[in-house]
C-alpha cells in the first residue's frame, strides 16, 4: 500500500538532533571553513572549464586534455566538501552570489593566452590549498578526523597540480 504524502513528511519534522561526537559551535565553523573551501574549489573549477574551452596555441592539445582532467577532478570534489558540510548538520552554499562572498579565486576578463592561463591555474591551486590548510584550525579543535582526512586529500591533489602547472613555465 503506497504512504500518502503527509505520511511521508510526519518524521521530518521529528528528526534526532545530531550527535556525532563534535558540539554543534565546533561544526559550525567547520563547516564555514568547509564553505569557503567549496567557494573556492567552485571557483576553480569555472575558471579550469572556460580555460579548456578556449585555450589555443601550439599546446592546445595537451592544456586542453591537461585542462579537462583538472576540472572532472575539481567538479567530483564539489560534491565530497557539499557532503561533508550537509553531514555537519549545515546548507552548502549553492549559489554564485554565496560564493562570490566566500571565495578567494578571481574572475578572468577575457581570454589570456595559454601561458597566461597556466599561471592563473597555478595560483589558483595555490589559493585553494590556502583556504584548505586554513580549515584545518577548527577541525583539529573539533577533533574532526573525518573533515581533517578530507582537507589532506584535497591539500595533495591542489599542490601536486600546482606544481604540475608550474613545471609547464619553466
Amino acid at each position: 500500500m503506497a504512504k500518502k504524502k503527509s505520511d511521508l513528511n510526519a518524521g521530518a519534522a521529528s528528526a534526532p538532533a545530531i550527535d556525532i561526537g563534535i558540539d554543534a559551535k565546533d561544526r559550525e565553523k567547520v563547516a564555514h571553513a568547509l564553505s569557503r573551501l567549496l567557494a573556492d574549489t567552485y571557483g576553480l573549477y569555472l575558471k579550469t572549464h572556460n580555460f579548456h574551452w578556449n585555450v589555443e596555441g601550439p599546446m592546445f592539445n595537451t592544456l586542453h586534455l591537461m585542462f579537462m582532467e583538472q576540472y572532472t577532478e575539481l567538479w567530483n570534489a564539489l560534491d565530497e566538501i557539499a557532503e561533508r558540510i550537509r553531514s555537519l548538520g549545515y546548507p552548502a552554499p549553492g549559489s554564485y552570489k554565496a560564493f562570490a562572498k566566500l571565495s578567494s579565486i578571481e574572475d578572468t576578463d577575457g581570454v589570456p593566452e595559454a601561458l597566461a592561463m597556466v599561471r592563473e591555474l597555478v595560483k589558483g591551486h595555490e589559493a585553494v590549498a590556502r583556504t584548505a590548510r586554513a580549515a584545518f584550525v577548527p577541525a583539529e579543535k573539533a577533533s574532526d578526523e573525518v573533515t581533517a582526512d578530507l582537507l589532506t586529500q584535497r591539500l595533495q591533489i591542489h599542490e601536486k597540480t600546482a606544481w604540475m602547472l608550474r613545471s609547464l613555465l619553466q
